[in-house]
């Protein structure tokens, strides 16, 4: 038995979901079943270049799953979150609102107020 304290929840983010445009990219995915490439870009207010570059990484990571394909004649493509991208989201979700918690728990009043 370890009388350890456990380990702090900043320990529990996750790189890869923690940067602030991809923590966005999945949050958008986790509200809809799939969603046009456009759309989360004007969403979000990336650039082509930017919105692909993370999607690469959460789809590397297997957070997510890019569908190319055809509107009628104009190609188009869509995203949607993977079982393992909705896990992710959770857990990161988790650490941060254990992180938030001690936050308040450890918040003493202001001694000028």
């Amino acid at each position: 038995m370890s009388d350890a304290p456990p380990p702090h929840p900043a320990t529990a983010l996750d790189d890869v979901v923690h940067q602030r445009v991809r923590l966005g990219i999945l949050t958008v995915l986790s509200e809809i079943p799939e969603c046009r490439f456009a759309t989360l870009r004007d969403e979000l207010g990336l650039t082509d270049g930017n919105l692909n570059r993370h999607l690469r990484i959460l789809e590397d990571a297997g957070l997510l799953q890019v569908t190319k394909g055809y509107e009628g004649r104009r190609p188009c493509t869509w995203l949607k979150l993977t079982r393992q991208g909705r896990a992710a989201l959770r857990a990161e979700v988790a650490a941060l609102e254990q992180l938030v918690s001690r936050i308040r728990a450890a918040t003493t009043p202001d001694p000028a107020s």
